[in-house]
């Protein structure tokens, strides 16, 4: 049963599609056009190998090389009786081969979406091809090239590198147009504007005659500035454009009649391009490399904002939940008092009813600010200051004999609940800092109002005296305690000399208690009528 295979044979399945053998003819069409309007300096088909590996999957590759082949049969078949049937098939046999390696040894690269490898393959594959050819030339062919070798080394390998710069940018660029974001209006009516630019100055240069080889070498550099501004302001994309403009442009123009003449003025111009597009490709991809980098550390600074400041009204939400059964609490305790009072004078014991009523008083408004200080209802109806004036913040600070008066200026009713909620949490706990870590007395401000199209307020919370400094340690701890609310609702926080400066916005809506109706805190504590208990 083993030899089996030995004595039936092995047996092959071989699926052609006919997509596939559509792309070979593509291929071998597109090679055989380009290779019409390509010169020794400015070799175009050397673009279409590599940037037909590029945008084909592996399994498309058996019919590029079916493509391949067929274009060099079309072209080289007549050339057996000049160099040999050996050169023309060696040479034909090795250049798609080659190609697609080197971009199977690129394909971690390739995977990390940093568009500098290109250069990496557009050299190797430039240089690897061109000296095989030079190789093969000079060992087969019946009478060696005339021109010397290195010679041939360096106008070949620029012009297959200019050629594969000049159309594998732009076949990335299409690969990717799914992943990444179409340029808007005004980006797309820049780069037709500098592409336009481009070809001005091309074909200015090209008008001019022989002997204006200075005007014409200058007007073929500053065609670079428009390819470089793209680079700067687009990125890959912008250099992914501009290069294969630019080297387009000075190839077309180039003053040669057919394949294997040359024009040493254009060439020094194509050599300075060559270098100049390989830097701004790799330029371009660091660009956009780092513009991603920012965009994603943007992205999460703004997700760890919304989060917080998320985590923040939950929060409130269930300081409020918990104020609310407070409330609950101290309306039972006040009820089974009155029904006490109530049979105590029934009884005839009116002192003792007289200082039970006061005793219960003094408790119910000590235990209506405590709940305050739970949760201040009172900025939900009547705004943040009504509640640092009239809640228990107020009995807490008058306590203390170190507060002056607070200067409390604008409307904070314009600003929404939850901002309320936050500085006022931020500022009970700028005070409480002070109040634990300096000595002195120490003055309250806030100022509500609008800066350009954002509401905020700005508090400080500063010590009396200006010659008195605040501690590094007080410092630190104000950085710890309070930077965090001031970051969420985009605010900052300094400290300078003696005073903390404290600033927030309005950053856009959250899930927040902005959305509670006026009814809904009707039977909040510190609310009765209308009316706050202080």
């Amino acid at each position: 049963m083993r030899l089996n295979w030995w004595n039936e044979g092995l047996q092959l399945k071989l699926r052609i599609h006919p997509a596939g053998l559509a792309l070979a003819a593509l291929y071998a069409l597109a090679c055989w056009a380009t290779r019409q309007v390509s010169l020794d300096q400015f070799y175009l088909p050397a673009g279409v190998r590599v940037a037909a590996v590029l945008l084909c999957p592996p399994r498309f590759w058996p019919y590029l090389l079916l493509g391949e082949y067929a274009y060099f049969a079309q072209m080289r078949l007549p050339m057996i009786e000049r160099y040999g049937l050996t050169w023309v098939i060696l040479a034909s046999l090795f250049q798609m081969p080659i190609v697609m390696m080197i971009v199977h040894l690129h394909r971690r690269m390739i995977s990390a979406a940093k568009n500098a490898w290109l250069i990496s393959v557009a050299t190797s594959a430039a240089v690897l091809i061109t000296l095989l050819n030079l190789l093969l030339a000079q060992s087969l062919w019946p009478t060696p090239p005339e021109f010397p070798l290195m010679t041939g080394i360096v106008r070949l390998v620029v012009g297959d590198f200019i050629g594969i710069l000049t159309l594998a940018p732009l076949a990335l660029l299409w690969a990717r147009r799914k992943a990444e974001p179409m340029p808007g209006k005004w980006a797309f009516a820049q780069i037709l504007g500098a592409l336009a630019l481009m070809v001005v100055f091309g074909v200015t240069a090209a008008q001019l005659p022989p002997e204006a080889a200075t005007g014409k070498f200058s007007l073929q550099l500053l065609m670079a500035l428009p390819a470089i501004l793209l680079t700067c302001v687009h990125g890959w994309k912008g250099a992914a454009v501009g290069v294969p403009t630019l080297n387009m442009i000075i190839g077309l123009t180039t003053p040669s009649a057919h394949l294997g003449s040359f024009d040493p003025g254009s060439f020094f111009t194509q050599q300075i391009m060559a270098l100049t597009g390989a830097a701004l490709l790799v330029l371009g991809s660091r660009i956009t490399h780092y513009y991603h980098r920012s965009r994603l550390r943007e992205v999460g600074e703004r997700n760890a904002i919304r989060l917080a400041r998320s985590s923040h009204v939950a929060s409130e939400l269930d300081l409020r939940e918990r104020a609310l059964h407070l409330r609950k609490l101290g309306d039972g305790i006040d009820h089974s008092l009155n029904e006490v009072i109530n049979w105590l004078m029934a009884q005839g014991h009116q002192a003792i009813a007289e200082s039970l009523i006061h005793m219960a008083s003094v408790h119910s408004r000590k235990f209506r600010e405590q709940t305050s200080m739970v949760y201040p209802a009172a900025v939900e109806h009547l705004g943040l200051y009504v509640a640092l004036r009239a809640g228990g913040v107020r009995e807490a600070w008058e306590k203390t004999a170190r507060i002056a008066c607070p200067s409390l200026l604008g409307d904070p009713c314009q600003l929404s609940v939850g901002l309320q909620l936050a500085a006022y949490r931020t500022l009970i706990d700028a005070v409480t800092l002070l109040l634990q870590s300096e000595h002195g007395q120490i003055h309250v401000r806030a100022r509500c109002g609008k800066v350009g199209s954002h509401r905020g307020i700005v508090m400080t919370v500063a010590l009396l005296d200006p010659q008195q400094q605040l501690s590094s340690a007080t410092r630190n701890a104000a950085t710890e305690r309070l930077a965090g609310r001031t970051l969420a609702y985009g605010g900052s926080l300094k400290c300078r000399h003696n005073r903390i400066r404290l600033s927030m916005r309005e950053t856009g809506s959250v899930a927040s208690l902005d959305a509670l109706s006026p009814r809904a805190t009707d039977n909040l504590p510190g609310f009765e009528a209308g009316t706050t208990h202080a």
